[in-house]
Order: C-alpha cells, then sequence, then structure tokens
C-alpha cells in the first residue's frame, strides 16, 4: 500500500503526518499546540481530571505537577501539517502517516 500524499501550491509533493498520540507526562499545558492548529484537534485539561488509572506507575505524574495539560480532543480532525510538533518544547506529540 502506498501512503497517502498530496501536492503544494508549488507542485512540490508533500506527505501528510498525522497526530496519533500525546505523552501528558511531559506535556507542560502551554497551549501553543492548541494556538496554531487550523483545526479542532486539542483541549486544554485540569491534570486532576485525567483517568490516572490508565497509566503506569512509572508514568504517573509527580505530587507537584498542578495545573492544566494538553488533551487530544479530536484526531480524526488532523490534517497532518504537524505545526503542533514543531512548537512543542517538550515533543509530546506523536505522528504516523496513514496508507492511501
Amino acid at each position: 500500500m502506498s501512503v497517502i500524499t498530496g501536492i503544494t501550491r508549488g507542485g512540490a509533493s508533500w506527505t501528510p503526518s498525522f497526530v496519533v498520540a500525546l505523552n501528558q507526562q511531559k506535556c507542560i499545558g502551554c497551549g501553543r499546540c492548541y494556538k496554531v492548529c487550523p483545526r479542532d484537534v486539542f483541549e486544554l485539561i485540569d491534570r486532576d481530571d485525567l483517568d490516572l488509572d490508565d497509566m503506569d506507575d512509572d508514568d504517573a505524574f509527580d505530587d507537584e505537577a498542578p495545573g492544566m495539560v494538553m488533551n487530544l480532543k479530536d484526531v480524526l480532525d488532523c490534517i497532518g501539517c504537524e505545526s503542533c510538533s514543531r512548537v512543542c518544547p517538550k515533543s509530546c506529540l506523536s505522528h504516523e502517516t496513514l496508507a492511501a
């Protein structure tokens, strides 16, 4: 199978890479990804609202990590531009190409 590709306005071939995961343990809740995303992919939530039962003990937050954290709201709305990863200071996001 081939991966999804497109053509830029200038005629160059471009392969979108869609967001598939966000490491909330590394996220500092700065909101940069939210601000640059042209779609409705992210939302800022309170760390206290996270389901910590799904995390391993090694992945759990420090007790001193209050505040907000980014969450994936609608990954199916991602257009694969990777703007979020370019601005993330902690490299929290993972992307993958999709097969056509």
